[in-house]
């Protein structure tokens, strides 16, 4: 277990939160330009890394099934998180009714997306989940101060979201070793999951981010830059040869 994953993990989801109390002026425009470069680089991550991985196992005539719940899964997810990991900011009535949809949704969301790091011998994901949960934290803390809760109750909650993705990495760690369970041989039908949920993520942040499916010059640089990181990592860790 290598701590500093644990502590990037934390700390980029926990700043991307707390960035709410320091913002003054409106950063959608940099926000939208992390999530197109974290977008791009998790759908890469997934096709070069992820996928190859989960099918070479003994049980990869099923894979597919399991990526496909995960797709759902997704979607399913959304109908309660309305997009906020997708770094959408949605206005919502000034009453203090706590977003449990969201909460709750976004936790799990997290949380799954921290089980491949267990597998993540090159460093690749680690990077690209933590840019993709810096958006993510600074809407759901918008939503909270909009929601009118106290700074207190904000760092609490964004604290919590923080904590999800270290944790599902911990525990897939576990399960991935044999120390959790005794449930390894069906890591790669879980990895299938979450391989499900990265598609569908990284493919709606890259079709969102367009306007009329055209994408700006800024974007599509951070796409590349994305995709390019992703390519030379791979590469670079043996996998192209």
């Amino acid at each position: 277990m290598e701590i500093w994953k644990l502590l990037v993990l934390f700390f980029c989801a926990f700043f991307g939160g707390c960035t709410i109390f320091l913002v003054k002026n409106d950063k959608s425009q940099l926000l939208k330009l992390i999530l197109s470069f974290s977008g791009a680089y998790l759908f890469a991550i997934t096709v070069l890394h992820l996928i190859p991985d989960a099918y070479s196992g003994p049980d990869a005539h099923e894979i597919g099934i399991f990526i496909l719940i995960g797709f759902l899964l997704q979607i399913f997810l959304e109908q309660f998180s309305e997009g906020v990991e997708h770094g959408h900011i949605h206005k919502h009535s000034h009453d203090k009714a706590f977003p449990y949809g969201i909460m709750i949704s976004l936790c799990l969301h997290a949380f799954l997306e921290g089980m491949p790091l267990a597998k993540d011998q090159h460093n690749e994901l680690i990077f690209g989940i933590s840019l993709h949960h810096i958006p993510a934290a600074f809407a759901l803390a918008s939503i909270l101060m909009q929601s009118h809760y106290t700074k207190r109750n904000i760092v609490f909650f964004i604290t919590i979201f923080a904590i999800m993705a270290p944790l599902g990495f911990y525990v897939s760690t576990g399960i991935s070793n044999g120390s959790i369970g005794g449930v390894e041989a069906y890591f790669n039908k879980m990895m299938g999951v979450v391989i499900g949920i990265f598609l569908h993520i990284s493919t709606t942040i890259l079709f969102e981010s367009s306007v009329d499916h055209k994408v700006n010059m800024r974007k599509m640089i951070a796409v590349l830059i994305g995709i390019g990181i992703a390519l030379i990592g791979f590469f670079s860790s043996g996998h192209g040869h």
